[in-house]
């Protein structure tokens, strides 16, 4: 992975997504602000379901709410989501683009290339990210599908003992159809998402209606007032408060899909007045019928449109899951491309959105990890302990790695910076801490989550690092080789041989051993390297450097970005730069494949040796990950001790 040269200032290409010839349409914006409006918002759109309720109940207990408690928590809810979502990720995260892509991991490699790839620190913030969000995976169809079937008892307690089961269901069915893509589905989101948060909006309105004393809650004042009175309590309900704020990182992530401008004006004309509006309506009806907290939000609904409601909101948490899902498999991929964890199947579902790609194994392992949660915490009241932690860790991680973009890559003065992120990152702190007291309620679980893919991913990090020292030992330099090949002449054969290695500067195992067994060589040799750039994606003019080595040698390098699946075969097939004709009927692929065991003195711990040859046995094949047929390849094995 090498880094490439970049501008120090915010790229303004993170206005709107680009077409294939790198314009920005201009006349799609709306289309674009509609679609940020179902995927970007889908899961704080769902928030509240559930948010108002749990602060009002941690800040109240059973005791009938006061209109003080409910104005302050109201108060909290409106601040949260003015500092935290729109002033933090709307107006100034969303300018730390790389190449108009966001994300955790994209917010790591800018900040790598700005204080240097080798940078540890860096690449542990990003780590610990990543980790989290696979939390946040889990959490969120569990706990948004849960409080959406959880309607159906206010139709009728007779739906009790049916709830989990209909939740199970509605999963089950979510992760069967992710292999089929979300091509035809994505263009239901934006719509069916649009109608979710008009409702919101009119549902608000008519509650606000009867209780407009509400409204004071617009005051800051009742937020500090609220926190002072109750102490230790209302910092616990900070915790519940964040629920309202939850699906925010969603808004950096997506950036890349929309662009800047949409996903800014979805935020400040639609779904922030809907949002802000549900609260203040749910806020009112307990200020006129405090036993209404038993679930406010459906309760603002009359009683004949319940049903058409919980169906409604039953789409809602099936589209917010579905933008987490998704955003899992492309974390996956960019962490895969990244060397942070060991290559996985990625399938393209659409081919016309390269961003569209279902990934098996990830999808197998959310389906375990969601239905564990639903059948041991069986409520969203029960899983809104678990929730926060997850997305108020990865915002602490997103402000500390913005602080450095801003330092080291636009070259703000420290003062300036500080000023900028510290208040926002000490806010992210205190929500994290006031999370971090539902440890024993259930928030063990995306630590739990967090610590185990941090596990997997530094082990496969390290591994890699000792098994690349090693096998550099026992390497020849190519230059010697072809120094040596040309004293010596060699048969050839007719075509061509691609050997695959990690780095062109030696000469690939499977030549050596190509060599060793066949003594022969082909007409046209070629020694391939991919390379993953700190850039989410590679313009096709500068995918390829082509360097003529020796008589029938030749170094070439693809170059991919980090959000891109490299497809070797297809590439080489439509490459006009090759100095020869691609033909893959007389093309063969080597390829080295390692052996590994465990040596009598290892550099890591057993339990680390023994993961990491699990994940490398577990890892795809280079065939399946670099898309090379497998009728065209040779892979040629050695054995190494780690």
């Amino acid at each position: 992975m090498a880094a490439s040269a970049s501008d120090n200032s915010p790229s303004p290409e993170g206005d709107s997504p680009k077409n294939s010839n790198g314009v920005h349409p201009q006349n799609s914006f709306w289309v674009l602000t509609i679609g940020a409006i179902g995927v970007v918002y889908g899961d704080i759109g769902t928030s509240p379901l559930y948010a108002l309720k749990e602060s009002v109940v941690a800040a109240s207990g059973k005791a009938p709410a006061t209109a003080h408690v409910i104005l302050g928590v109201l108060s909290l809810i409106l601040w949260a989501l003015l500092v935290v979502v729109t002033l933090k990720y709307v107006f100034l995260l969303l300018r730390a683009d790389n190449n108009g892509e966001g994300g955790t991991l994209t917010l790591m490699a800018l900040a790598q290339k700005a204080v240097g790839r080798q940078t540890p620190l860096v690449v542990l913030l990003g780590m610990i990210g990543a980790a989290l969000f696979y939390g946040d995976a889990m959490l969120t169809p569990a706990i948004s599908v849960l409080s959406a079937i959880e309607g159906l008892k206010l139709a009728t307690p007779a739906f009790d003992p049916y709830v989990v089961p209909i939740t199970l269901v509605i999963i089950f069915g979510l992760f069967a159809v992710q292999s089929r893509g979300t091509a035809k589905v994505g263009a239901f989101f934006g719509p069916a998402t649009a109608i979710w948060f008009l409702v919101l909006f009119v549902l608000g309105i008519v509650n606000i209606w009867q209780a407009p004393q509400v409204l004071a809650a617009i005051n800051p004042a009742y937020a500090a007032s609220f926190l002072i009175d109750h102490g230790l309590v209302g910092f616990a309900v900070l915790g519940a408060v964040f629920l309202a704020v939850t699906g925010a990182e969603a808004l950096y992530a997506d950036l890349g899909h929309f662009g800047r401008k949409p996903i800014q004006v979805a935020w400040l004309i639609f779904v922030f007045p809907a949002l802000v509006t549900n609260y203040f309506g749910q806020g009112a009806l307990l200020i006129t019928n405090p036993e209404a907290i038993e679930n406010p939000f459906y309760r603002m609904a009359p009683e004949w449109a319940l049903v058409p409601m919980i169906i409604l909101a039953g789409v809602a948490t099936i589209i917010a899951s579905q933008a987490v899902i998704t955003g899992a498999f492309s974390l996956t991929r960019q962490a895969i491309q990244l060397g942070l964890l060991p290559r996985m199947i990625i399938s393209h579902t659409s081919e016309a959105q390269s961003g569209q790609i279902y990934m098996p194994r990830i999808n197998l392992l959310l389906l375990i990890g969601v239905v564990v949660l639903v059948l041991v915490f069986r409520s969203s009241s029960a899983l809104a302990a678990a929730y926060g932690i997850a997305v108020s860790g990865t915002m602490v991680v997103t402000a500390i790695m913005a602080f450095i973009v801003m330092r080291k890559l636009w070259k703000w003065n420290l003062l300036s910076a500080t000023v900028v992120v510290m208040p926002l990152l000490a806010i992210d702190a205190i929500f994290l801490a006031s999370n971090s007291m539902k440890i024993h309620e259930g928030g063990y679980i995306p630590i739990a989550i967090g610590f185990a893919m941090m596990g997997i991913m530094l082990t496969w990090r390290r591994g890699t690092k000792i098994l690349f020292e090693k096998t550099r030992r026992a390497e020849v330099p190519l230059a010697t080789l072809l120094d040596s090949l040309a004293r010596k002449d060699r048969p050839r054969v007719e075509g061509t041989a691609i050997f695959l290695t990690g780095d062109g500067q030696y000469a690939p195992t499977a030549l050596l051993h190509s060599l060793k067994h066949y003594k022969v060589l082909h007409q046209r040799n070629v020694i391939l390297t991919v390379n993953t750039l700190d850039v989410p994606r590679v313009a096709d003019s500068e995918r390829m450097t082509i360097e003529e080595m020796a008589a029938g040698f030749w170094r070439v390098r693809i170059d991919y970005g980090f959000y891109e699946t490299p497809n070797v075969a297809r590439y080489l097939a439509t490459c006009r730069k090759l100095p020869w004709k691609f033909d893959i009927m007389s093309t063969s692929f080597f390829l080295s494949r390692r052996l590994l065991k465990i040596a009598a003195n290892t550099a890591m711990p057993r339990w680390q040796d023994r993961l990491y040859m699990l994940l490398t046995a577990s890892s795809a094949r280079a065939v399946e990950f670099f898309h090379i047929p497998t009728d065209r390849s040779v892979e040629l094995g050695t054995q190494i001790s780690i």
